[in-house]
């Protein structure tokens, strides 16, 4: 395959928007997004119905927890509202999906520590699974979506310092962590529901820090880097760096959202790709105070030219800023959100608060056909200008 060239997606996005005869074709494949709104979820809603979307022509159901927003209602989407961790919300409004021939879980929920994360998550994807499996008689494959966290260990053992992960850098078949980690939990539940049907196949891709655009997303570090850049700057103060000496100077990795969604669709139509796991990063390495620099550009603001010493976390410097955002939102007549669902200062910590670069290897992929690749600073510019076109930040 050779569907991901650059400059194809935003092509083909232009001729289904004058495409009427789209909607009339025969579906080949049936895809269902569980978690459309989130970081990934949307990239897939907008690719998957695209013409020469590979597997296709696509039909797509997406389900999120909550209300359709404004920003994902364009995307040509057949919208379910379900509550995936309601065992029964999920069974009387996935059963009824006779026709899905792939699904593609790209959500989470946490619960605090990784013991809860285990049990929540694992219900969430059971419900799933157990509602579609047996009532699809057409479902071929499954790709279920976790992270690098699966070489690193759960986020409370890292925030403590106490993780002890892989060495650097992550193979795709390297064993498992002797910790809890839900990661593991959806897998087994995966192997174990996969093996009840015949032909039925699986992948798993494990992305890094995820570079794209969803206010609903736990995990959305652009973001999160635009409204603190916002409230920086709406108060008259300097671009800090909150992160630590390492994460400003160390090679670092990311992963675009779209190419995600991308190698997705490659790992679930390509023969060669079933029942694996594959990790998922941009193929190149950045460091964060260049990033710094492109994020600084982009709202008009100064950088630092040198690593500050002594700067407090995100959580720090952003405590009670709620009100500030309310203000700018106010102001520049944005997407009424709350800064606690936009700003996710715990994550932008975990992020810039490393103290040794966490780099994934990308040959497995490679050698199983799948080449996409993007530029980690590009992307990351193009994810802010995204943010500000759909009036998220200004």
């Amino acid at each position: 395959m050779s569907w991901w060239w650059a400059g194809a997606i935003g092509a083909a996005k232009k001729k289904l928007d004058g495409d009427e005869s789209h909607s009339k074709e025969k579906h080949e494949s049936v895809g269902l997004v569980i978690g459309v709104t989130g970081i990934v979820g949307n990239s897939l809603a907008e690719i998957l119905p695209l013409p020469d979307t590979p597997g296709g022509p696509w039909k797509v159901y997406g389900v999120a927890r909550r209300p359709r927003p404004s920003w994902n209602a364009d995307h040509p989407v057949e919208y379910i509202q379900c509550d995936v961790s309601d065992a029964q919300d999920t069974l009387a409004k996935l059963s009824p999906l006779t026709d899905v021939t792939h699904i593609f879980y790209v959500t989470w929920a946490d619960r605090g520590n990784e013991s809860a994360n285990c049990e929540i998550n694992g219900a969430m994807f059971h419900n799933v699974l157990r509602a579609v499996i047996p009532n699809a008689p057409n479902l071929q494959h499954i790709c279920l979506q976790t992270g690098t966290k699966h070489y690193l260990g759960a986020f409370e053992d890292l925030i403590s310092g106490t993780a002890r992960p892989h060495d650097p850098p992550f193979d795709d078949d390297l064993p498992r962590l002797p910790t809890p980690n839900f990661y593991y939990t959806l897998e087994d539940i995966l192997l174990e529901e996969v093996e009840k049907k015949d032909s039925l196949t699986w992948s798993v891709l494990r992305p890094g820090v995820i570079f794209g655009f969803s206010p609903f997303s736990l995990m959305n570090i652009i973001g999160t880097l635009c409204v603190y850049a916002a409230i920086c700057k709406h108060e008259g103060k300097p671009l800090r760096f909150p992160g630590t000496r390492s994460a400003w100077d160390l090679y670092a990795e990311a992963s675009d959202a779209d190419l995600i969604a991308e190698h997705h669709i490659w790992a679930s139509v390509d023969p060669y790709a079933k029942n694996e796991a594959f990790n998922c990063v941009n193929g190149d390495v950045f460091k964060w105070k260049h990033l710094w620099k492109a994020l600084a550009e982009q709202f008009g603001m100064d950088c630092p030219s040198e690593y500050e010493e002594g700067v407090p976390s995100f959580a720090e410097l952003m405590k009670g800023k709620g009100p500030v955002w309310d203000e700018i939102v106010k102001e520049h007549e944005l997407l009424p959100t709350k800064l606690e669902d936009v700003g996710l200062w715990w994550f932008a910590d975990v992020t810039l608060r490393v103290q040794e670069s966490f780099l994934s290897s990308m040959n497995k992929s490679k050698e199983h056909g799948f080449v996409g690749f993007r530029n980690s600073t590009k992307s990351f510019v193009s994810w802010i200008d995204k943010m500000k076109a759909f009036k998220l930040v200004p």
